[in-house]
């Protein structure tokens, strides 16, 4: 069996290499810069990106099972390149909001448009990984912790179920892998259902430090996040922390059901990436 994995250098696809490393399969790896990939020993390595899906046509022949970044604009055409080519499986990162998208304009479409993409075609098993939110979000505060000691943000009560890219990653190899996973729709959170309050406490008791969590309003955390490039995104985010507070995010089993073992934690998590906020 040969897996394609596209998006092989990024945050997800590069570890989902990982998690196939050693199960027997031919991983091919796509990527945009070969030279610069640093992937490992045994990985095919493949020029190409999935945004120019010209570049992936020559990449597809051989490969029985395909792992899908998501980018919306050229899913449809990457899909129908891999069916073409034989592919018969496809695993596409996708979202826990994909079916608040799909009642929203489709000119907003992202995840969900993915996902059409990939059901549609004739033939073909499937399999979407719906994650929440990522543990790495909290590098957006790493820059504070390390000069001040201090994370300031809005809705500091706003909790959500923050999960691991590792065990995002781990799903996606068992439903590449392994029979039985056709049509499902794997909504999947961590452990552990976190305010930012103790999101911060548990990154400060990791470091071994005291950091502070200040509560400024919607407006001044709508304006620093406009300073730092979120455009659209701000007023998404922040009216869905608002939203959250006094409705903490529920904690799913689809991870420990699926591994067979618990979801990694956010002080896992943390001790992992500590380097970060020192």
């Amino acid at each position: 069996m040969k897996v394609l994995v596209t998006g092989a250098t990024g945050n997800v696809g590069r570890l989902v290499v990982d998690q196939l490393l050693g199960t027997g399969v031919q991983i091919r790896a796509l990527t945009n810069n070969p030279t610069k990939a640093n992937l490992p020993e045994g990985v095919e390595v493949a020029e190409g990106f999935i945004g120019k899906p010209e570049t992936v046509k020559g990449t597809l022949p051989g490969i029985d099972r395909l792992y899908l970044a998501p980018y919306p604009k050229t899913a449809q055409a990457v899909v129908d390149l891999a069916v073409e080519a034989g592919v018969t499986r496809i695993v596409d990162l996708s979202s826990s909001g994909a079916d608040d998208e799909a009642n929203a304009d489709p000119a907003s479409w992202w995840f969900y448009a993915v996902e059409r993409a990939v059901e549609g075609a004739p033939g073909l098993e499937w399999t979407h990984l719906r994650p929440g939110e990522f543990m790495l979000n909290a590098l957006t505060w790493a820059d504070s912790i390390r000069a001040e000691g201090v994370v300031r943000a809005a809705y500091g009560a706003a909790a959500y179920a923050p999960l691991d890219l590792q065990d995002v990653a781990a799903v996606a190899a068992k439903a590449l892998l392994e029979d039985g996973h056709h049509g499902r729709k794997y909504a999947m959170t961590g452990p552990e259902s976190l305010s930012k309050i103790e999101k911060v406490r548990i990154i400060g008791e990791v470091l071994g430090r005291e950091i502070r969590f200040v509560e400024i309003g919607h407006a001044e955390a709508r304006d620093e996040m406009l300073a730092l490039g979120y455009g659209e995104a701000a007023d998404w985010l922040l009216d869905g922390d608002a939203r959250m507070i006094g409705h903490p995010q529920p904690v799913l089993s689809t991870v420990p059901d699926l591994l067979g073992r618990p979801a990694r934690t956010l002080a896992q998590w943390v001790r992992d990436h500590a380097d970060a906020f020192r």
